[in-house]
Formats: structure tokens, sequence, C-alpha cells
């Protein structure tokens, strides 16, 4: 059965998986993460073959440490699937509810997108997060991973799949696509599939972006900035940028450009270079700031000088550039240019300029004082994510189960027609009554 086939039958189950009661979807997520423990040994043999296949293949210890799935990210996905059972459904919301005349009551009533592709990177814990959002949510999802986890891909969706199945679900509430020429397969599924949510490089995220009429939810770049205000905290600032470029700095919402304050540069300059130095980043500096540090006794040029084509460099690794600028709203109109939208912070003491921060960076996550590595749906509990959304429609930020839901109107009545009110016969008085 190909990837057309396999979707046209996913979107008959939509409905029916919809339909489910909360209890039945929880039972289902609390099967699986039993499954996944009890398939331990499988699990855990499949991984071992990816990860020295990648190894074998040059793969590098960054990315070796997204593949690997041990007894650490095992005990994560399984109290995770178990948290989502505490979450409240999602689908049945009632948002609004409005008497349009006697008789006569609108209600827009949340309910599950339906079919979502998830095309994720190289991460075998992204599977179980993404599956089990899916179902909390009532979608039915189809997924492609990385080649460089399919056996560990394989063997999780196995048991996931056929935990849910036998908890009552619908066969096509998830299916997973393992060759890559189904993707262009999937791309091309419009009309069944509802949403594709990409995750992976730029090149890979723009290339879905441009080859589909799917609607897409995501984001292609990942620069986050964190910005040095000229009233800050020594060892808060410091502390918060080693950890939003060190923690794991393949990640999305890793920092990638540190501006400084004019003001503040002199004494923070020298504070920066020494501690991520001392941790093993790169740092590239603009012409000024590297003439500020060699004024303080620091040769800094080793690396060509940033320019304006390097400001919307996403690294991936511990390097770090580091640019001067004037104050908070110069600071807000360099993120606003040449940033992602992704998250962006503040270090300052000051609330006034947090305040004009935070108003004026237009991002999907505006933080004060804190590392950009807490953009993250776990971080927030919204008990994991299937992705990161920079867009303003629909979702933004993380993803997670608020997200993977639509709304539908309900309007019932006792044989009211338009004519009626078209002729001035009846009239609406629209009552809320929420």
């Amino acid at each position: 059965m190909n990837i057309r086939e396999i979707v046209r039958n996913m979107k008959m189950d939509a409905p029916v998986l919809a339909a489910t009661a909360e209890a039945e979807r929880n039972n289902a997520l609390l099967c699986a993460a039993k499954d996944i423990g009890d398939h331990r040994e499988e699990i855990f043999a499949a991984n071992a073959e990816d990860v020295a296949e990648a190894q074998k293949n040059g793969v590098s210890a960054q990315i070796i440490k997204r593949l690997k799935f041990d007894e650490g990210k095992m005990r994560a996905v399984i109290d995770g699937m178990h948290q989502l059972t505490e979450l409240p459904d999602p689908i049945g919301k009632v948002s609004l509810k409005r008497e349009l005349d006697q008789d006569l009551i609108l209600e827009r009533i949340s309910c599950p997108i339906g079919v979502i592709g998830v095309i994720f990177e190289a991460r075998p814990d992204a599977l179980v997060q993404i599956s089990s959002l899916c179902l909390k949510s009532g979608n039915c999802a189809i997924l492609k991973g990385g080649r460089e986890t399919a056996r560990t891909n394989r063997i999780l969706y196995e048991v996931i799949h056929n935990s849910f199945v036998r908890s009552g679900m619908p066969e096509g509430c998830l299916k997973l696509a393992e060759t890559h020429n189904e993707i262009d397969e999937l791309l091309d599924c419009y009309g069944d599939v509802d949403l594709l949510i990409p995750r992976g490089s730029n090149a890979f995220v723009r290339y879905i972006m441009e080859h589909t009429k799917i609607p897409v939810m995501g984001h292609a770049d990942g620069v986050c900035h964190i910005y040095v205000d000229r009233h800050y905290d020594r060892e808060l600032a410091l502390s918060v940028i080693r950890d939003a470029k060190t923690q794991y700095p393949v990640a999305c919402n890793s920092v990638e450009m540190i501006l400084v304050n004019r003001e503040a540069a002199p004494e923070f300059l020298p504070l920066l270079w020494n501690a991520m130095s001392s941790c093993g980043v790169s740092m590239r500096f603009t012409e000024e700031a590297a003439a500020l540090l060699k004024e303080k006794g620091i040769d800094c040029t080793t690396d060509p000088f940033l320019t304006e084509a390097d400001f919307h460099r996403e690294y991936g690794e511990l390097i770090l550039s580091v640019c001067l600028t004037e104050d908070v709203r110069t600071a807000a109109a360099h993120i606003n240019r040449y940033g992602s939208h992704h998250t962006d912070c503040i270090i300052t003491s000051d609330d006034e300029a947090a305040a004009v921060f935070m108003q004026l960076v237009d991002s999907a996550g505006v933080y004060r004082n804190v590392s950009t590595r807490f953009a993250d749906g776990f971080r927030y509990g919204f008990g994991a994510e299937v992705g990161i959304s920079t867009s303003k429609l629909h979702a933004r930020g993380p993803v997670g189960l608020e997200g993977l839901v639509t709304y539908k109107y309900l309007l019932s009545g006792k044989g009211q027609t338009v004519n009626e009110y078209a002729s001035g016969t009846r009239e609406f008085h629209h009552r809320d009554l929420l």
C-alpha cells in the first residue's frame, strides 16, 4: 500500500478517533507506556545498531547524542505519557455559546485537526512524544523519522501502534513512513493530510514548505538572541548565556547571537570572552566588538569579523556571534530584522527596559533573565511538543495539545430559515450564554 492509499484510509479513521472518549485515549497511552517498558531490550538493541552504524558513517558526536535512546530517555518518554493522561482533554471545549435568537443556539467547540504528517529529525524519543500528543488530541498521525534511527523508530512504532489498536483505537490512528521517497509522496497528499509539521535542518524545512500545498506549521530557522542591557547582573548574565549556548547547542532554541549594550560592553565583553572560552565556545565578533576587546588586551581576530550577512546565521554548535548595540530599542529592532522569531531574551535589572523589550520583540517566546532553552513543550507543561512554530496563525511557540486542535461551529434550532431574518419577520438578538 502506498502513502496515498494509507492517508486516504487514515482520513476515514480520523472521525472515528476524534469520537473516542478521553478515558479510552488515556487508557491507550498507559498501555503503550507499559509496553514500551516491557520491550526495552528489543528497543535498546535496535538503537545500539543505529548508533553503531552512525558512528561508522562518521556522524558527529552531537548528533550521536540525539540518536541514543537509553534508560534515561525511556523513563522520560514513559513519564511524559503518564503526564499526558493527567492533562485536560483538549477535545470538546466550548469557547463560545451564543443564542442568536430564541431556540437558535450557536456553539464553537474544539475538535482534532484530523490527519497530521510529522517529519522529524533523528530522535527516537520524538517519535514517542509525537505519537502520544497526536493520540491524546484525537489526531491520526503519519510519521517519518530520520534514516539514522530507522531500526529504533520501527520497533517503537510497532510497539505503540499495537498498543493503541489493542486498546480500541482505529487501525489508521498511527502509521510510519520509512523510505526517503515517501516524503515526496506525502507532500503530494493535499486533501487527505490536513497539516504537516517538519522538524529538521533549515534547508529541509524550507524544502517541505516549498514543495507542498498542504498547510505547514513549524519554523525553518532557530536564530535566538540574548541582549545584555546596560543594567545587568554579571553572574546571572554569564550563567544564562552559558546554559543557552552549551546545554544543548544543536537545539533550535540554543542562543546564536549575543547583543551587548555599548555602555555595558567594556566591562561585559572580557567577562563573556573568559566564560565562553572556558567551556569550549568559539566566538565571532563584529569589528567594533573585536576592537574593544583588543583595547582590553584580548586578541579575538582568529575568525573573520562578523558582517551584516552573518547576522542571520544559525550555527547549531559551540559558536557564538557577538554584536554591540545602542539600547533596548535598537536591540529589539535588530532581533526583529535578523532573528527567526523563535525565542529571544533580555538580561536586565531594569523593569522599564524589560517591558520595552518584551513589548517590541516580535517572537514566539520573549524572555527576561532566563535561558532560551526553556522554549520547550515539556518545560511549559504541555506534555512535550510536536514542534515549535514561529507562525502567527493557529499555533505559536511550542506546539502541545492546544496547538493540535481546531474548532467547528455547531448550530441547533427548531426549523428557522434565513428568509425569516432577511425579510424582517424575525430578528437576531445575539445573547451570549457563556
